[in-house]
C-alpha cells in the first residue's frame, strides 16, 4: 500500500551570501581602514602617489614595524614589554662609541663597523633576556618587570654617552638606514624579511604554536610539557635583539645618536601596532602581517593629518581612538 502521507518540501536555507558586516570589519577591519587610508589620500592629499612619499612613510614605519614584531610574539605570551624605546636608546648609544673607536683602539675602521651591528644588538638582546628572567624567575609581573628597564634603560644609555649628542658621518655603518638595494631602501627590505621570517616562525614552527599555547593557557601549556619558562625567555630576548636593530637603523638615519630621543615613546605606537593589527592583548592569538598593517595604519595616519595641515597632537588623539576602537573590535571577536 502506498504510502498517502504529503510530505512538504524542507524550508529553504538562510542565505549566507551576504556576509554579516560586523564579523568581516572584526576580521579583516585593518585591511578596510588601510585601504581607506590610501584612498582617501589619493583623493585629497598633493603629491601622495609618488616615490618621494612612499619613501618617506617607508624610512618612518620600519623601525616601528621592526619593535611591533617582538612585541606582538610577546603579547601572545600573554605579556608586554615596555622597555623596548630604552633598548634601542642603549643600542643607539653604543654603536657609535665602537666605531669611532671610544671604548677601545680598533685595528680598522670597518672592524668597529662589524662589530657596531653585533654588539649593540646582543646587548640590547641580553637585555630583553633579564626581563624574561624578571617574569619567570622572580615571578614579577610582565608590566612592572619591563618598567625597569623602561627606566633604568634610558638612563644607562645616557650615562654611557654622557648625555652628549654623538655626531658622526659614517657611510658604511649608515647604510642601514641610509642605503638603498635596487633603488629600495635598505632598511624597508631588512623589515619586510624580519616580519616574513617571524610570521613563518609564528604559523609554521614548533616554536611559534608554543608561543600561542602559553598565551592561550599557560596552566594548560605548561601540564602538556611545554617549556613555558624558556618559551617566555625567548620571546623576551627576541623582542630585545628588535629593538636592537631598530634603534641602529633610526641613528643611522638621523646621523646622530641622542639617548634622551632614541626609541622615546617607541613602546607606545608598538603596542598600538599590534592591538590595531588584530593581535589578542590577552594573548593567545597572533598575526605578523596584522601588525604590519596596523603599523602602516598608525604611520598613514599621522601623515595625513600633517599633510592636511592638522597638528601633530592631533594625531596623538587619532592614534588613542584608533587603539580603542581596535580593541572594541577584539571583544566583539571574541563574544
Amino acid at each position: 500500500m502506498a504510502d498517502t502521507a504529503t510530505t512538504h518540501p524542507p524550508a529553504p536555507a538562510r542565505s549566507t551570501a551576504r556576509p554579516d558586516l560586523r564579523m568581516f570589519l572584526t576580521r579583516h577591519g585593518a585591511w578596510v581602514a588601510l585601504a581607506l587610508l590610501v584612498l582617501f589620500n589619493l583623493a585629497v592629499t598633493p603629491n601622495f602617489a609618488t616615490w618621494q612619499t612612499l619613501n618617506v612613510n617607508l624610512t618612518q614605519v620600519c623601525a616601528i614595524v621592526i619593535v611591533a614584531v617582538g612585541m606582538t610574539l610577546v603579547i601572545a605570551t600573554g605579556g608586554i614589554d615596555l622597555s623596548v624605546g630604552s633598548l634601542m636608546a642603549i643600542a643607539g648609544a653604543l654603536a657609535p662609541l665602537i666605531f669611532m673607536g671610544k671604548l677601545f683602539p680598533l685595528p680598522h675602521l670597518y672592524v668597529g663597523i662589524a662589530l657596531a651591528f653585533v654588539v649593540p644588538v646582543l646587548v640590547a638582546g641580553a637585555f630583553g633576556w633579564f626581563n624574561g628572567f624578571l617574569i619567570t624567575r622572580l615571578r614579577i609581573q610582565p608590566i612592572i618587570a619591563t618598567l625597569v628597564l623602561f627606566i633604568a634603560g634610558r638612563g644607562i644609555a645616557q650615562v654611557m654617552t654622557n648625555g652628549n649628542l654623538q655626531v658622526f658621518k659614517v657611510p658604511e655603518f649608515q647604510y642601514i638606514g641610509l642605503g638603498r638595494l635596487f633603488g629600495v631602501p635598505f632598511q624597508a627590505l631588512l623589515m619586510l624579511v624580519i616580519v616574513l621570517a617571524a610570521a613563518w616562525m609564528l604559523r609554521r614552527t614548533v616554536f611559534g604554536r608554543q608561543i600561542l599555547a602559553v598565551g592561550g593557557n599557560e596552566r594548560a601549556a605548561r601540564l602538556s610539557g611545554i617549556p613555558v619558562v624558556s618559551v617566555k625567555r625567548r620571546v623576551y630576548l627576541i623582542s630585545g635583539l628588535l629593538s636592537g636593530i631598530a634603534g641602529l637603523i633610526v641613528i643611522a638615519r638621523n646621523s646622530a645618536a641622542d639617548a634622551n630621543l632614541v626609541g622615546l615613546g617607541m613602546e607606545l605606537d608598538a603596542i598600538a601596532a599590534v592591538a590595531v593589527g588584530g593581535t589578542l592583548l590577552t594573548g593567545g592569538r597572533a598575526t605578523i602581517i596584522g601588525t604590519l598593517v596596523g603599523a602602516l595604519i598608525i604611520q598613514l595616519v599621522r601623515y595625513t593629518l600633517l599633510a592636511n595641515g592638522v597638528p601633530d597632537a592631533a594625531a596623538l588623539i587619532a592614534k588613542a581612538a584608533i587603539i580603542v576602537l581596535a580593541v572594541w573590535l577584539q571583544r566583539q571577536a571574541r563574544s
